[in-house]
């Protein structure tokens, strides 16, 4: 029987994805300690949950009025934890949940990232899992050095070969390469480890790669594109997709687009995990969770969808009245999330929506489409997508922490487990064996695509 996958939504900051979340009177103060990530490591363990994946921005947001003091004030996302850290704090607490975090392509180097990451999945025993930005917005650019960030579609572009350089290098180190004999003295058999040499445009990285490959092959990739460009680059590579479809017809028609493209890049769809997200306010009963959502939903503030949308879009929504139309430049000047502004285009049927359609149609900084209840009522939504199908499973976002993500496991989990939904157990130790991917052979990725390598 097809069980559902599920995956907590893991931020390394002062607040979840909700900047409000930190002014929930339960949340956890300590979001900087480590005792704080071991906890949510071991809930999401305890719930059984495949994986915990880290999202990430390498600036805190400030392009709203070009200042952070609104940002620190408020502490909407200010303080952020680079995820790979993290990650090992959380590894060393847990044993069979899966471990991701994003990292961009646009201000690393790929041998860099492949480097990092399958380091991380040999000391988690192949649990490891990379999400696959290209990040979106001026003030990262210029953490990092640069001006301004790069063009949307060239970002994409670049990171096609990006892809080829870390994949090149993953397979670098063929299975058995080591052999350890110390009567004879060979520590490896050098014809199974390879350079890559790769000469492409953007990139080149000659090798050989110095990590030979984990129990699971090589990291998850994890995508979460939104707009054409980045549906297109999710479908060729990635493993697990992250969406948030905004009603089950959608999430059919569209999770069917996916799947089928994924087939016309040459690509297994059964190997691909499309995960919706979810935000779920979960109690005994459904009284009780509406009391709770009731609560929740009193603690945004109007700064905080000001600010992520600047963030999101990379443009300053102060330059602007809230009832005051954009223009086609304007619109055309938004560079980053760009899912966000076209879905604002249609939903409110003009060609000059306002802030004020901005914030109400996004929900940035809000709890968006919250599913309430006690374990019934939410796990009847959740199968209702599942069987459509509209998903593989769900990216489960949280309103506070550490609380979200333990009312899911103590109300919701058992109830999926019940309807045969969801799995009572780990089935393996890596992250593959648990989300049903194979060990993908070296060069399987290959044949679909053209590399930029020397002869």
């Amino acid at each position: 029987m097809r069980q559902m996958i599920l995956i907590g939504f893991l931020q390394a900051q002062n607040c979840t994805n909700h900047p409000s979340s930190w002014r929930h009177p339960e949340s956890r103060t300590d979001s900087w300690s480590p005792d704080f990530y071991r906890h949510i490591g071991r809930v999401l363990e305890a719930g059984k949950f495949h994986l915990g994946f880290f999202d990430d921005r390498l600036s805190m947001p400030d392009m709203y009025g070009r200042n952070h003091a609104h940002t620190v004030a408020h502490g909407i996302r200010c303080v952020k934890l680079d995820a790979v850290t993290v990650l090992t704090v959380m590894g060393m607490a847990t044993e069979r949940l899966g471990l991701g975090a994003t990292y961009s392509t646009s201000y690393y180097e790929p041998f860099h990232v492949a480097r990092v990451f399958a380091t991380l999945d040999l000391m988690t025993g192949g649990r490891a899992a990379w999400n696959v930005v290209t990040s979106l917005n001026d003030g990262e650019a210029q953490n990092m050095g640069r001006d301004e960030v790069l063009d949307h579609d060239l970002r994409y572009d670049r990171a096609d070969e990006f892809m080829e350089i870390v994949l090149g290098h993953w397979d670098s180190w063929e299975d058995g390469a080591i052999v350890q004999d110390k009567t004879s003295g060979i520590f490896a058999s050098p014809e199974k480890v390879h350079r890559l040499d790769y000469e492409g445009r953007y990139y080149r990285s000659r090798g050989p790669f110095t990590v030979p490959r984990s129990a699971q092959g090589h990291p998850v990739i994890i995508q979460a594109g939104a707009s054409g460009r980045g549906r297109r680059f999710g479908a060729q590579w990635g493993e697990v997709i992250f969406v948030a479809y905004p009603n089950v017809e959608i999430g059919r028609r569209d999770y069917a687009a996916l799947k089928a493209n994924v087939t016309r890049l040459g690509r297994e769809p059964d190997h691909v995990r499309v995960t919706q997200l979810i935000n779920a306010i979960a109690a005994p009963s459904k009284a009780e969770a509406e009391d709770k959502w009731a609560a929740i939903d009193k603690l945004p503030l109007e700064i905080d969808a000001l600010s992520l949308l600047s963030e999101a879009l990379n443009f300053d929504f102060a330059r602007k009245g809230m009832d005051e139309p954009f223009s086609t430049d304007e619109l055309a000047e938004m560079s980053g999330l760009q899912g966000i502004r076209d879905r604002v285009l249609q939903a409110s049927g003009t060609k000059a929506p306002t802030i004020r359609d901005f914030i109400t149609i996004s929900g940035r900084g809000r709890v968006h489409n919250p599913i309430v209840g006690g374990p019934k009522e939410v796990a009847d939504q959740l199968e209702e997508w599942f069987v459509a199908p509209a998903c593989d499973g769900f990216v489960l976002s949280a309103t506070h922490v550490p609380g979200a993500y333990e009312d899911f496991v103590r109300f919701v989990t058992p109830e999926l487990q019940r309807r045969g939904l969801f799995r009572n157990d780990f089935t393996g130790t890596t992250l593959r064996e648990n989300l049903g991917l194979p060990v993908p052979a070296i060069g399987a990725w290959r044949p679909a695509h053209a590399l930029h390598q020397r002869p």
